[in-house]
Protein backbone atom coordinates (compact mmCIF):
# COMPACT_ATOMS: atom_id res chain seq x y z
CA UNK A 1 0.00 0.00 0.00
CA UNK A 2 1.04 3.22 -1.16
CA UNK A 3 2.03 6.12 1.84
CA UNK A 4 -0.54 8.02 1.35
CA UNK A 5 -3.36 5.80 0.66
CA UNK A 6 -2.33 4.55 4.24
CA UNK A 7 -2.50 7.78 5.78
CA UNK A 8 -5.92 8.16 4.34
CA UNK A 9 -7.11 5.39 5.77
CA UNK A 10 -5.64 6.08 8.86
CA UNK A 11 -6.70 9.80 9.24
CA UNK A 12 -10.44 8.65 8.06
CA UNK A 13 -10.80 6.36 11.06
CA UNK A 14 -9.15 8.86 13.38
CA UNK A 15 -11.99 10.80 12.33
CA UNK A 16 -14.60 8.32 12.56
CA UNK A 17 -13.82 6.83 15.96
CA UNK A 18 -14.30 10.30 17.44
CA UNK A 19 -17.33 10.74 15.64
CA UNK A 20 -18.43 7.37 16.90
CA UNK A 21 -16.88 6.11 19.71
CA UNK A 22 -16.45 2.35 19.91
CA UNK A 23 -19.42 1.01 17.09
CA UNK A 24 -19.52 -0.30 13.93
CA UNK A 25 -20.20 2.87 12.00
CA UNK A 26 -16.69 3.82 13.25
CA UNK A 27 -15.64 0.89 10.62
CA UNK A 28 -18.11 1.69 8.25
CA UNK A 29 -20.42 -1.19 9.05
CA UNK A 30 -23.98 0.17 8.27
CA UNK A 31 -25.16 -2.23 11.30
CA UNK A 32 -24.16 -4.32 14.12
CA UNK A 33 -26.32 -6.90 12.80
CA UNK A 34 -24.86 -6.77 9.00
CA UNK A 35 -21.11 -6.90 11.13
CA UNK A 36 -21.78 -9.97 12.57
CA UNK A 37 -23.50 -11.61 9.78
CA UNK A 38 -20.27 -11.84 8.31
CA UNK A 39 -18.16 -12.99 11.77
CA UNK A 40 -20.64 -15.79 11.46
CA UNK A 41 -19.61 -16.98 7.86
CA UNK A 42 -16.06 -16.19 8.43
CA UNK A 43 -16.53 -18.48 11.75
CA UNK A 44 -18.41 -21.29 9.74
CA UNK A 45 -15.01 -22.55 8.11
CA UNK A 46 -14.35 -24.31 11.05
CA UNK A 47 -13.48 -22.02 13.66
CA UNK A 48 -13.85 -24.20 17.10
CA UNK A 49 -13.09 -22.95 21.51
CA UNK A 50 -9.47 -22.65 21.40
CA UNK A 51 -8.23 -22.02 18.33
CA UNK A 52 -5.70 -19.42 17.64
CA UNK A 53 -6.60 -16.74 14.75
CA UNK A 54 -5.07 -14.02 13.27
CA UNK A 55 -7.92 -11.36 12.32
CA UNK A 56 -6.48 -8.73 9.50
CA UNK A 57 -7.74 -5.49 9.79
CA UNK A 58 -8.91 -6.51 13.37
CA UNK A 59 -10.26 -3.13 14.21
CA UNK A 60 -11.73 -2.95 18.00
CA UNK A 61 -11.41 -7.14 18.24
CA UNK A 62 -15.26 -7.36 17.42
CA UNK A 63 -14.41 -10.83 16.23
CA UNK A 64 -13.42 -11.71 19.75
CA UNK A 65 -16.11 -10.50 21.39
CA UNK A 66 -18.75 -12.26 19.03
CA UNK A 67 -17.03 -15.26 19.20
CA UNK A 68 -16.53 -15.58 22.77
CA UNK A 69 -19.76 -14.11 23.51
CA UNK A 70 -21.29 -17.50 24.72
CA UNK A 71 -18.43 -18.39 26.63
CA UNK A 72 -15.63 -19.96 23.68
CA UNK A 73 -12.10 -18.97 23.47
CA UNK A 74 -9.78 -17.65 21.00
CA UNK A 75 -5.93 -17.52 21.08
CA UNK A 76 -6.65 -14.14 19.08
CA UNK A 77 -3.78 -12.18 17.15
CA UNK A 78 -4.91 -8.75 15.67
CA UNK A 79 -3.65 -6.32 13.17
CA UNK A 80 -4.50 -2.78 11.88
CA UNK A 81 -3.03 -0.19 10.64
CA UNK A 82 -4.68 2.05 12.14
CA UNK A 83 -3.16 3.29 15.55
CA UNK A 84 -6.66 4.51 16.96
CA UNK A 85 -8.52 1.46 16.50
CA UNK A 86 -5.61 -0.59 18.22
CA UNK A 87 -5.84 1.08 21.16
CA UNK A 88 -9.35 1.08 21.67
CA UNK A 89 -8.75 -2.45 20.82
CA UNK A 90 -5.84 -2.88 23.42
CA UNK A 91 -8.52 -1.53 25.99
CA UNK A 92 -11.40 -4.10 25.31
CA UNK A 93 -9.03 -6.89 24.88
CA UNK A 94 -6.30 -6.74 27.44
CA UNK A 95 -5.58 -10.84 26.81
CA UNK A 96 -5.28 -10.32 23.25
CA UNK A 97 -1.81 -9.79 21.02
CA UNK A 98 -2.83 -6.50 19.24
CA UNK A 99 -0.32 -5.05 16.28
CA UNK A 100 -0.61 -2.59 14.49
CA UNK A 101 1.33 -1.64 10.84
CA UNK A 102 -0.21 -4.07 7.59
CA UNK A 103 0.37 -7.58 7.83
CA UNK A 104 3.37 -7.38 5.91
CA UNK A 105 5.39 -5.04 8.34
CA UNK A 106 5.42 -8.34 10.75
CA UNK A 107 7.77 -11.44 10.67
CA UNK A 108 5.38 -14.08 11.49
CA UNK A 109 6.62 -17.76 11.05
CA UNK A 110 4.87 -19.95 8.14
CA UNK A 111 1.59 -21.63 9.52
CA UNK A 112 2.01 -19.58 12.93
CA UNK A 113 -1.77 -19.67 13.14
CA UNK A 114 -4.78 -21.82 12.41
CA UNK A 115 -6.95 -19.40 11.05
CA UNK A 116 -6.77 -16.08 9.27
CA UNK A 117 -9.41 -14.07 8.80
CA UNK A 118 -10.31 -11.05 7.37
CA UNK A 119 -13.40 -9.05 7.46
CA UNK A 120 -14.31 -5.33 5.16
CA UNK A 121 -10.33 -4.82 5.41
CA UNK A 122 -9.79 -4.80 1.23
CA UNK A 123 -12.76 -2.53 0.74
CA UNK A 124 -11.00 0.70 0.50
CA UNK A 125 -10.44 1.67 -3.44
CA UNK A 126 -6.68 1.68 -4.57
CA UNK A 127 -6.89 1.27 -8.04
CA UNK A 128 -4.48 -1.21 -8.36
CA UNK A 129 -7.00 -3.69 -9.69
CA UNK A 130 -6.93 -5.76 -6.91
CA UNK A 131 -3.45 -6.37 -6.82
CA UNK A 132 -2.69 -5.25 -3.02
CA UNK A 133 -5.85 -8.08 -2.52
CA UNK A 134 -4.15 -10.75 -3.81
CA UNK A 135 -0.63 -10.26 -2.14
CA UNK A 136 -2.33 -10.11 1.33
CA UNK A 137 -4.34 -13.07 0.52
CA UNK A 138 -1.62 -15.34 -0.29
CA UNK A 139 0.41 -14.12 2.87
CA UNK A 140 -2.37 -14.61 4.98
CA UNK A 141 -2.80 -18.42 3.27
CA UNK A 142 0.92 -18.90 4.07
CA UNK A 143 0.26 -17.90 8.03
CA UNK A 144 -2.56 -20.46 8.45
CA UNK A 145 -2.09 -24.22 9.75
CA UNK A 146 -6.22 -24.90 9.24
CA UNK A 147 -7.30 -22.35 6.49
CA UNK A 148 -8.36 -19.18 5.90
CA UNK A 149 -11.35 -17.04 5.05
CA UNK A 150 -12.31 -13.34 4.01
CA UNK A 151 -14.34 -11.08 2.35
CA UNK A 152 -14.98 -8.29 -0.19
CA UNK A 153 -17.51 -6.24 -1.60
CA UNK A 154 -19.21 -7.82 -4.48
CA UNK A 155 -18.59 -6.26 -7.95
CA UNK A 156 -21.63 -8.00 -9.57
CA UNK A 157 -24.15 -5.62 -7.46
CA UNK A 158 -22.21 -2.80 -5.64
CA UNK A 159 -21.62 0.23 -8.22
CA UNK A 160 -19.78 2.46 -5.43
CA UNK A 161 -17.16 4.25 -6.87
CA UNK A 162 -15.05 4.56 -3.76
CA UNK A 163 -14.95 1.48 -2.70
CA UNK A 164 -13.03 -1.62 -3.85
CA UNK A 165 -15.06 -3.88 -5.54
CA UNK A 166 -14.06 -7.65 -6.88
CA UNK A 167 -15.76 -10.12 -9.08
CA UNK A 168 -15.85 -13.16 -6.95
CA UNK A 169 -15.09 -15.34 -9.75
CA UNK A 170 -12.25 -13.96 -10.40
CA UNK A 171 -10.92 -14.25 -7.12
CA UNK A 172 -12.14 -17.64 -6.42
CA UNK A 173 -9.26 -18.28 -9.44
CA UNK A 174 -6.75 -16.71 -7.76
CA UNK A 175 -6.95 -18.90 -4.79
CA UNK A 176 -7.45 -21.63 -6.57
CA UNK A 177 -4.00 -21.03 -7.82
CA UNK A 178 -3.11 -21.33 -4.25
CA UNK A 179 -5.51 -24.18 -2.60
CA UNK A 180 -7.16 -26.58 -4.41
CA UNK A 181 -10.13 -26.89 -2.20
CA UNK A 182 -11.36 -22.95 -2.42
CA UNK A 183 -15.26 -22.74 -1.47
CA UNK A 184 -16.88 -19.37 -2.75
CA UNK A 185 -20.18 -18.18 -0.15
CA UNK A 186 -22.43 -15.19 -1.81
CA UNK A 187 -25.72 -15.99 -0.49
CA UNK A 188 -26.04 -14.74 2.60
CA UNK A 189 -25.77 -10.34 1.62
CA UNK A 190 -26.30 -9.11 -1.56
CA UNK A 191 -23.37 -6.98 -1.89
CA UNK A 192 -20.49 -9.44 -0.04
CA UNK A 193 -19.03 -12.35 -0.65
CA UNK A 194 -16.67 -14.95 1.25
CA UNK A 195 -14.04 -17.58 0.28
CA UNK A 196 -13.02 -20.02 2.28
CA UNK A 197 -9.07 -21.61 1.76
CA UNK A 198 -8.74 -24.72 4.07
CA UNK A 199 -5.73 -26.81 4.79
Amino acid sequence: MKKEQRKRIIDKHRDSLTRHGHHPNALYWSSREIQEIRFRVLAEIGIKSGDSVLDVGCGFGDFKSWFEADGKTLGFTGVDISPDLIGEAERLHPDATLLCGELSDFDFEPAAFDWVILSGAMNEQLFDDGAYARRQIALMYDLCRKGTAFNMLDARHLKAHDLQRTDPHRMLEFCNTLCVDCQLHDDYLKNDFTIYMPR
